[in-house]
């Protein structure tokens, strides 16, 4: 099984390319952009489970520079 979710990212003032770059990289992460809107990034990410997509949240993507807030959003099935 994997579990998907779509991370809404806001960045520093500039910042929004550098961030979608650098996270774009990281190892979980199948897609990141920057955008224009509330939010300045929008990332795709997938792993084994819940608990392996918090530690990619948590450990990866909100260390990486610039980055001020981000709000997760699973992707749910029914």
């Amino acid at each position: 099984m994997v579990v998907q979710a779509y991370i809404l990212i806001q960045t520093d003032v500039g910042k929004a390319a550098e961030v979608a770059s650098a996270i774009a990289d990281v190892k979980g992460v199948t897609l990141a952009e920057d955008v224009t809107g509330p939010y300045d990034v929008i990332v795709r990410a997938e792993a084994r489970n819940v608990d392996e997509l918090g530690k990619l949240v948590v450990a990866r993507v909100q260390a990486v520079d610039g980055i001020t807030r981000t709000l997760t959003c699973p992707v749910v099935h029914i």
